[in-house]
């Protein structure tokens, strides 16, 4: 296991998922993890599940993921205006999948504000503030897509001054299914990749026991450069309401709608897709 190349994403959501691993972690954001994997430089990692569908070449860690069944909190659109009425969209680079989502979203209700994409550089520069799109007075029809940590960050320093359209809540009013983020991706060389899929379920199984302890622990820490400011409550809600960690049926037939869905404007081209799960 310690000799595994492992990647994460480096959010909050993901600490149930990585706290406790005995070997080393590479920690980034989703789209240089993915590309990471791809090109073979990392032997697993949990990535965006926009990637297994792209690339449908890894195995799927079963009975694990990123998911919610509802708002998510952590994945929004930040806006002033009617959503209806925005015409301008900034996309955070990091997440494809949540780019993805929120296409499929804005194309299923019939809206077409127009899509800009931020280069890595800027979103870097945006960590530590207010992102750019949002902060500039008259952006009534202009609004920002916010994923992860910053945008939790965002929330908790905005809330009077934004509306947030929660990509979760949307996505479970359109097809009443979850919606899966990330997954745990194997690569198909990797040997006894059982192994290391029963060490991750253990590891969550671990975390989830004594999500108390973790809490604790982030709530500690929240001092580092560049966290959000959070408290107890806020992260049980977080923790036990926003977000989910099992890849069970009904995730699975949220994948495979989002699937069809990205199908439908040719993200890629229209296929069955098999979940090869250890």
């Amino acid at each position: 296991m310690k000799s595994l190349r492992i990647g994460c994403v480096r959010y909050l959501n993901a600490r149930p998922l990585i706290r406790g691993w005995p070997g080393d972690v590479e920690f980034d954001h989703p789209s240089a993890l993915c590309k990471r994997l791809a090109n073979g430089e990392l032997d697993v990692a949990l990535v965006s599940s926009f990637e297994f569908l792209r690339n449908p070449i890894y195995r799927i860690v079963d009975d694990i993921c990123i998911s919610s069944d509802g708002p998510v909190y952590s994945v929004v659109v930040a806006h002033r205006g009617a959503i209806s009425d925005i015409e301008e969209i900034e996309l955070d680079p990091a997440s494809e999948t949540a780019i993805n989502l929120l296409r499929c979203l804005l194309s299923e209700l019939g809206l077409k504000p127009r899509l800009i994409q931020r280069s890595i550089s800027t979103l870097a520069a945006g960590r530590a503030g207010a992102p750019p799109a949002v902060a500039k007075s008259g952006w009534d029809r202009r609004a920002q897509l916010l994923i992860g940590d910053q945008a939790v960050r965002f929330r908790q320093n905005h809330a009077d001054e934004f509306q947030f359209w929660d990509l979760g809540q949307q996505w479970q009013k359109l097809v009443d299914l979850p919606f899966v983020y990330a997954l745990w991706l194997i690569r198909p060389e990797v040997r006894d990749p059982k192994r290391v899929a029963d060490r991750l379920r253990a590891l969550r199984d671990a975390n989830l026991a004594k999500l108390d302890d973790l809490i604790a622990e982030v709530v500690a820490g929240v001092a580092d450069p560049g966290h959000p400011k959070l408290d107890q409550q806020f992260l049980v809600r977080y923790y036990r309401e926003h977000l989910r960690f099992s890849f069970g049926g009904k995730e699975k037939e949220g994948l495979r709608t989002f699937a069809k869905l990205c199908a439908k404007p040719g993200f890629f081209s229209k296929r069955d897709f098999v979940f090869n799960l250890v």
